[in-house]
């Protein structure tokens, strides 16, 4: 991409209108507790190999460098039309970029259990009762023998988590909508490590695979 990134029409033509954000990474007169700097600090890049195969979330501050550096280009842009700006150069702030160049990543079957990937795989939804799950839950307790993997743990709401305490599911005469099983692909190792997924995302994640 060229120094200065131009900015796409709209649909009837005219330029769209950016807010402005803040400075470039290291540009003067930055605030360290302005909104600006929340957003730097909390909002993640959806980065996409050459290929469009996702490959992990990177902070909006890794995301302009890539793009400054024209290793990466803007797939889809904020849809508030945030963008960032320093003297001479004025970037809409990205959803998703895409690297230009193709990356060998090693592929590792077992997809590693973390809370955020547990809760995209159950769908937020808890695994007895179906309301909006809040913990996890062991299936076979832990204090009972039951393990820390994918299949003993489900997304589970705080009134179930709370009336099964540390029973088995015979004992309360409860079953499982849905057998927990550990999922597959490589999108799952991104979900691993993110809560939410922006709408931009959708496209490239199959969420809702297995």
């Amino acid at each position: 991409m060229s120094r200065r990134a131009a900015k796409a029409p709209t649909a009837d033509g005219a330029q769209p209108q950016h807010r402005a954000l803040t400075t470039l990474p290291g540009g003067r007169g930055h605030d360290p507790v302005s909104r600006s700097t929340l957003i730097w600090a909390r909002r993640r890049v959806l980065l996409l190999n050459a290929t469009y195969e996702p490959l992990t979330a990177i902070s909006v501050r890794r995301a302009i460098v890539l793009l400054l550096r024209e290793r990466a280009d803007v797939v889809h842009a904020d849809d508030h039309g945030l963008a960032v700006h320093s003297a001479d150069v004025s970037i809409p702030v990205p959803s998703v970029i895409r690297l230009r160049s193709f990356v060998k990543v090693p592929y590792r079957a077992v997809v590693p259990m973390s809370r955020a990937a547990l809760m995209h795989r159950d769908r937020f939804r808890c695994g007895y009762c179906t309301a909006k799950a809040t913990t996890i839950d062991h299936v076979v307790p832990r204090s009972r023998g039951g393990s820390h993997t994918w299949d003993n743990c489900v997304a589970c709401c705080a009134s179930c988590n709370h009336r099964k305490a540390d029973r088995l599911l015979t004992e309360l005469g409860w079953k499982l909508r849905v057998v927990p099983t550990a999922p597959k692909g490589r999108h799952w190792r991104l979900l691993a490590t993110v809560k939410e997924i922006e709408p931009a995302w959708a496209q490239y994640i199959d969420v809702g695979a297995a």
